[in-house]
């Protein structure tokens, strides 16, 4: 059976299975929508937690997205712990380059609209008491981060997001890779 994932929008966090099957990445690129069976959902601020039956999710609604079962990450790069606000959560990190990335003098630009966090630690803003979940990977749109605090003129990833100095950034925890 497929792990389910978990897709974080501003109101919630939605947990179910992907339909059609496969790997999330390359259905939130596609854009359009998410399907998801089997749907577990956790309001934010909202009605108690709801199960059961199927949703679907605007890929323009998605502000982080968990699968369990997609561990690729890049295997040559150098990774910088970031700090981001999107939606209502803060979100710790850790975002790859290629080594000898120099951000003045890239050619190339971020491309789609989710990247790759590594070791990540997810709460709500405004109430960070309420805990926090920690995922070994996941997938943030790019386009609903609101702040970002990152080393070597990393918020270029992120368009339209208030850029801060790096003060408060420091990785999850660090592994090998």
């Amino acid at each position: 059976m497929t792990p389910p994932v978990e897709v974080y929008t501003a109101g919630g966090i939605a947990s179910g299975t992907v339909v059609p099957a496969g790997a999330i990445h390359a259905q939130l690129e596609r854009g359009g929508s998410l399907r998801l069976d089997d749907v577990g959902w956790i309001p934010i601020g909202g009605p108690s937690a709801r199960a059961g039956g199927r949703t679907v999710i605007a890929i323009d609604d998605i502000v982080l997205a968990h699968d369990p079962g997609d561990a690729e990450l890049a295997i040559h790069a150098m990774w910088h712990p970031v700090l981001l606000d999107a939606g209502p959560y803060r979100i710790r990190g850790e975002l790859p380059t290629l080594p000898g990335f120099d951000p003045g003098r890239a050619l190339t630009r971020p491309s789609g609209t989710f990247v790759r966090l590594r070791d990540v630690r997810v709460e709500l803003r405004d109430r960070p008491e309420a805990g926090a979940t920690e995922r070994p990977a996941l997938f943030v749109n790019r386009y609903e981060v609101d702040r970002v605090q990152a080393g070597p003129m990393l918020g270029f990833f992120f368009p339209g997001a208030i850029i801060e100095e790096a003060r408060d950034v420091e990785p999850v925890n660090h592994t090998a890779g």
